[in-house]
């Protein structure tokens, strides 16, 4: 039972921490950051099973964060009004051609970050674009004028 609290406890931790982060930053990963996640996986694995080494140990945390990832995507479907706290709402980040800086400094973004999004949708600038909208999966997407 204790290794199921210390799963509990660490997949709360994670989750707070994957929502301070912001989506930008996890939705642009880079070598370095993808070996930081993995690092985080063993201390997470550390942390959680301490000196339990065993399958049995290792499968209720597994299996707990499983369960616990289900109920807070079920919450989220069956809660709309959580939905925007567990996970997050869209923002506009561009309107009518124009680059919404407080916006833009909210989600720690940059303008060429945007223009970089939009020449890789094939929009050549910002004035050809209506809206551009940052998901909550970190992307952004444009609509054209």
């Amino acid at each position: 039972m204790d290794i199921v609290v210390r799963a509990t406890v660490v997949f709360v931790f994670v989750f707070v921490l994957m929502r301070a982060v912001g989506r930008r930053e996890l939705s642009q990963l880079q070598p370095f950051d993808l070996l930081l996640l993995v690092v985080l996986g063993d201390l997470i694995t550390q942390g959680v099973l301490q000196s339990d080494m065993s399958v049995t140990g290792s499968m209720l945390a597994t299996g707990t964060f499983a369960l616990l990832s289900v109920g807070l995507s079920y919450v989220s479907f069956r809660f709309g009004r959580l939905r925007p706290i567990l996970e997050g709402e869209p923002i506009v980040v561009v309107q009518d051609g124009r680059v919404i800086e407080q916006n833009l400094r909210r989600e720690r973004l940059t303008v060429e970050d945007v223009q970089e999004e939009a020449r890789l949708r094939g929009l050549a600038s910002l004035d050809d674009v209506r809206w551009g909208v940052l998901e909550t999966s970190g992307r952004i997407s444009f609509v054209a004028k």
